[in-house]
């Protein structure tokens, strides 16, 4: 098992930037993948940004060109860097990590941190 830790949610301005981390333990032999996902009220769970180790970043196509993700092997952390946040980008988000094989199955999830983007 894998447990996560994630920190820096909070309030921003629309226009904003907000940068979130997520901290592995644990077996984290047991993984190739790490990322993020979010859930707005009443909506349901969402990719937002996947970085597999050994393939190409994955995005959602509603946070292209204004969030990255990046991490930091050394450190089994990774970040999600959220520029130019808008309303529609308020909701938990969490940090996962699994396997990624063509596809991404998750093992872990992280406790979740709000963000909320509002003037």
């Amino acid at each position: 098992q894998v447990q996560l830790v994630e920190s820096g949610g909070g309030l921003v301005q629309p226009g904003g930037s907000l940068r979130l981390s997520c901290a592995a333990s644990g077996r984290v032999d047991r993984i190739n993948a790490m990322g993020w996902f979010r859930q707005a009220p009443g909506k349901q769970r969402e990719l937002v940004a996947l970085s597999p180790k050994f393939d190409t970043t994955i995005y959602a196509e509603s946070v292209k060109g204004r969030f990255t993700i990046s991490r930091d092997d050394a450190k089994n952390t990774v970040f999600l860097q959220m520029n130019n946040v808008k309303p529609e980008d308020t909701a938990v988000y969490y940090c996962t990590a699994g396997i990624w094989a063509g596809r991404y199955g998750p093992s872990d999830w992280g406790q979740g941190t709000q963000v909320t983007v509002s003037s």
